[in-house]
């Protein structure tokens, strides 16, 4: 199947012939579909918190032990998605056609004056709806002629102006939520942020700009890491016919295996607990008191979630006779805790040593809590409860593409499906020992995905790896906890600059 160049061309990306071979052999086999039980919902799978919850939550994250802390953003590539209608208004400008008043690209024109890297320097004091105008403005903001954003990652985009003039990137509002709620008890603030090579001296660039003034204004002293997304992770493309799809230069094609390949970065972390937020959700300074509150919520229940674990552990470890009516009763404490509080249904054991065994294996895995919010209609996965394949049952982020539609059942689970990931995870990384634990270990393999791509012109196929908050954290201990919308503020495309959250 490969040639010796083709051996030397894998080797030389840190990969290995027999992992390319598997993932061949993945195109031809296709990923089963998950079984679905039911959708998490707040009767059963989702934690809704009063007031006095909230407040217990908090309290309890303020008090707990923790062995170092860590904000983690997926940050790499670039923002061209998010400029994907200005292109094309651009483009139309350009082959002398006009624009519709209401095209999202006239509208951006239109509020030109609305956005945080507007300056009248640049854009003119003037606005009108004339095509050379709008065409100015667009290729002013998207190219070289201007502000270059259509290259240029998320992360270091203006996407929020104060009126005591200050103007911050989408990272600097990392920074600013990193000293609130995630600050070391040494008042350290660490961040690791996974970019683009590429983009790493623009990233150095706005951290440059902002460190000293905001470790004096709070107080704080940052230890920001930025890494990459390994090449040995990227997985070959295969044509129409499951064969290694091969370039013009009769190369193989290798492509980024999507977010689950930060599994690899994540799993580097020395830290106990880790927050997870993707670098385009951050709003405006005045509602960090209402992100921090259910952030502190998210990590109170993942350290409470941790506590409770390691005692039965502790507790299991002290059972010198696993038949015992003692020992018998911890197991009945544990199946119904991890019924009632995981949505996990253990399945009848062969003996008492089975039994111990099974649910040690249960208690002792890395834990996420993630937020879920209200359907809405935003794009996300959504949580719901399915069948392992060892019988037991879990809660899994699942995203549309893992569902199979031509199952009623799993069919009308997404349609009654109430909630969705807004990617705010907290995570707790070491076992009851205090080691940490082997994230690779923990991975579906059979949670991945593929999809249609082309490569100049030609169609292919595409692996992704199981996602990160996907197949990457399947046999994790999972508990999902309702937040409010207003804690999501994604910025997908240019407009939503727009909404109140990223306005004064």
């Amino acid at each position: 199947m490969f040639t010796n160049e083709d051996i030397k061309q894998i080797e030389q990306r840190g990969s290995s012939v027999q992992t390319v071979q598997d993932q061949v052999e993945r195109f031809k086999k296709g990923f089963p579909w998950l079984k679905i039980v039911a959708p998490a919902t707040p009767q059963k799978g989702i934690q809704v918190l009063d007031a006095e919850g909230v407040a217990a939550a908090a309290s309890y994250y303020e008090g707990a032990a923790i062995n170092g802390k860590c904000k983690f953003v997926p940050a790499s590539g670039a923002a061209s998605r998010m400029f994907k209608d200005l292109f094309s208004g651009l483009d139309a400008l350009k082959e002398g056609k006009e624009l519709a008043d209401d095209a999202p690209a006239a509208k951006f024109v239109d509020k030109i004056a609305d956005f945080a890297f507007y300056t009248p320097e640049l854009f003119g004091e003037q606005s009108c709806k004339c095509p050379e105008y709008r065409k100015d403005v667009l290729a002013k903001t998207l190219t070289d002629e201007g502000l270059g954003y259509g290259a240029k990652p998320k992360g270091v985009l203006k996407f929020h102006k104060y009126t005591d003039g200050e103007i911050r990137t989408a990272f600097a509002e990392h920074l600013v939520e990193a000293q609130n709620y995630m600050r070391n008890s040494d008042g350290t603030a660490n961040l690791v942020v996974t970019i683009s090579p590429e983009h790493q001296q623009l990233f150095e660039e706005a951290y440059a700009e902002v460190k000293e003034a905001y470790e004096a204004k709070y107080g704080v002293k940052y230890n920001i890491e930025f890494t990459f997304q390994d090449k040995a992770t990227d997985t070959v493309a295969v044509d129409v016919d499951n064969k290694p799809f091969r370039t013009e230069t009769d190369s193989l094609l290798f492509r980024p295996a999507g977010h689950g390949a930060l599994i690899y970065n994540l799993n580097k972390l020395q830290e106990e607990v880790v927050s997870i937020k993707n670098i385009d959700n951050v709003a405006n300074e005045r509602l960090l008191p209402e992100t921090a509150t259910w952030k502190k919520v998210l990590l109170g229940k993942a350290l409470k979630l941790r506590d409770d674990i390691y005692g039965y552990l502790r507790q299991l470890d002290a059972c010198e006779d696993v038949c015992s009516d003692e020992c018998k009763a911890l197991c009945d404490d544990i199946e119904a805790f991890l019924s009632e509080t995981l949505c996990i249904e253990m399945p009848a054991a062969a003996d008492c040593k089975a039994r111990v065994e099974a649910l040690r294996a249960k208690l002792n895995r890395p834990i996420r809590v993630a937020g879920m919010v209200k359907n809405q209609g935003e794009p996300g996965g959504g949580p719901f409860i399915i069948a392992e394949k060892d019988g037991s049952t879990s809660l899994q982020v699942l995203e549309s593409v893992q569902i199979n539609m031509s199952d009623e059942h799993a069919k009308n689970a997404l349609a009654s499906a109430t909630h969705f990931n807004p990617v705010d995870i907290v995570c707790c990384l070491h076992d009851y020992k205090g080691q940490s634990f082997d994230l690779l270990k923990y991975v579906d393999e059979d949670a991945g995905f593929i999809s249609s791509k082309s490569y100049q012109g030609r169609e292919l196929k595409a692996l992704e790896l199981p996602g990160l908050w996907n197949g990457a954290m399947s046999n994790w201990n999972t508990l999902f906890v309702e937040v409010p919308l207003a804690t999501f503020n994604p910025v997908k495309v240019v407009l939503d600059l727009l909404r109140p959250a990223h306005q004064n």
